[in-house]
């Protein structure tokens, strides 16, 4: 879907103001309320606002270490089956199949440096898993970072 100015313009108001109304984001932008909530309609059945569900940070509930971790799998059981298998263990927060020497690019948090070994061990014990190598992250400085190719995208204002 192509994005204009507007589109940005609303996506930018609701990530500075996510308990706004549509109403209050019609003032704002200068458009009215039903040319707010048709974009937006349009935006979320397009896919280009995914959701609009809190994005709870796992540091701020006790889970401060977060490591990535690429993952080779055992191929006769296919993808399905493994990010099942793997979806079961609630601290990775993130899977994406990949190229390059590993199969998986998984995000893990955990509690502790100890707790990420716990991790680690449950994803070896699904049987799933043939290999994996991680890296702990040490500071993060950008995350989650997407307004602004959707701004780049939309062109100028």
């Amino acid at each position: 879907m192509l994005v204009d100015a507007l589109d940005a313009k609303i996506v930018r108001f609701f990530t500075d103001s996510p308990r706004a109304s549509v109403l209050e984001a019609s003032r704002v932008l200068h458009v009215a309320r039903a040319t707010v909530q048709s974009r937006l309609d349009r935006m979320l059945e397009s896919g280009v606002i995914g959701s609009w569900v809190p994005q709870p940070d796992p540091a701020s509930f006790g889970f401060p270490v977060v490591a990535f971790c690429s993952v080779t799998i055992t191929q006769e059981l296919g993808h399905d089956a493994i990010i099942q298998a793997l979806g079961a263990i609630p601290e990775i927060i993130e899977i994406h199949t990949v190229t390059g020497n590993s199969d998986l690019m998984v995000r893990i948090a955990a509690r502790s440096n100890p707790d990420m070994q716990r991790v680690l061990d449950a994803m070896i014990a699904t049987k799933s898993v043939v290999r994996c190598s991680s890296v702990i992250v040490l500071n993060s400085h950008i995350q989650g970072r997407t307004l602004p190719l959707l701004e780049a995208a939309a062109g100028p204002v």
